[in-house]
């Protein structure tokens, strides 16, 4: 977490800005796992807004960027996280058309991770 906020702080003193969005998804992936290590962690309000804020803003900061590959991970990880939470319409009605968006490459793991989670929350 303290390389992430170094690396998030350089990027806002530098204005290098190509894998912010991955720097913002992988910040609230560490902090759901530290949710999972903690489990008192699971009904912090402010600690799961933390998590929902990362993810968010490593979707906006992708779809920012025209990132298709990088806003794909980011609906991942917050689709993951939503299904957790009894949330997979919604989960669902945000990576469908992520996903949808691809022509090609669905050999790839991202892809073929994408594909799994949307025919789990069908």
């Amino acid at each position: 977490m303290r390389l992430l906020a170094e690396a998030l702080t350089l990027v806002n003193n530098t204005g290098e800005r190509f894998y912010e969005a991955e720097m913002h998804r992988l910040q609230g992936e560490l902090l759901l796992q530290a949710q999972h290590q903690q489990p008192e962690l699971a009904d912090d309000l402010s600690h799961i807004a933390a998590i929902e804020a990362s993810l968010h803003q490593a979707l906006a900061v992708a779809r920012r960027q025209q990132a298709k590959s990088l806003e794909l991970r980011a609906a991942m990880s917050l689709a993951r996280l939503w299904r957790q939470q009894g949330k997979r319409a919604e989960a669902q009605a945000l990576l469908a058309p992520v996903y949808g968006w691809f022509r090609e490459g669905f050999d790839t793991a991202d892809l073929q991770e994408a594909r799994t989670l949307l025919d789990v929350l069908r």
